[in-house]
């Protein structure tokens, strides 16, 4: 895998993701991982290399790997980008063997600044279902605040739940560091 950093950090790195990198994104079928992000629907390879030819390769969005110490531990990602509006859209994971070790807070704190410092970023937003107690922390703890709830908006392990809708300013990023 390459080794080159777009985003170099102290804790992750952040790197282009490749299409070597596709065995590492399968782990998305982890009932860990997919159902906190609500992809309650499993995928195959072939949708996999859809997903890297027309998404990752596209021009829409930022997706990247998360790398710590040379191993991949998860991805970020800025999705509906809204260049008039300048504002964005975070989603991540991490792998389950990688979880509480700081990877996601580091990886999302890494990407915020980017998109505030070179992507020229009003806002960024966020969602997170309700049962996901980990990511509303991550969230909260880079300084992201919660702004409403959608209520019974995902369907998930046969149930539906809410969808809490988090923001960040860029400056209230910026006073964070006063």
């Amino acid at each position: 895998m390459p080794d080159a950093a777009f985003l170099p950090g102290d804790r992750v790195d952040l790197r282009p993701i490749e299409e070597d990198d596709l065995e590492f994104l399968h782990q998305i079928n982890d009932p860990r991982i997919w159902r906190a992000i609500g992809a309650s629907r499993p995928v195959n390879r072939t949708q996999e290399q859809d997903f890297f030819e027309n998404v990752v390769c596209g021009d829409d969005t930022v997706n990247l790997l998360v790398v710590a110490e040379s191993t991949p531990v998860g991805t970020i990602s800025f999705n509906s980008i809204e260049w008039e509006a300048q504002r964005a859209e975070i989603g991540y994971w991490i792998a389950p063997d990688h979880h509480e070790q700081g990877y996601g807070s580091a990886a999302t704190e890494r990407l915020v600044a980017y998109g505030f410092d070179q992507l020229g970023l009003h806002k960024v937003d966020a969602r997170v279902f309700a049962f996901n107690e980990a990511s509303k922390r991550l969230l909260e703890s880079v300084g992201f605040t919660k702004e409403g709830v959608h209520r019974d908006e995902v369907f998930v392990d046969g149930e539906y739940h809410d969808t809490y809708w988090y923001g960040l300013l860029e400056d209230e990023w910026r006073s964070r560091d006063e």
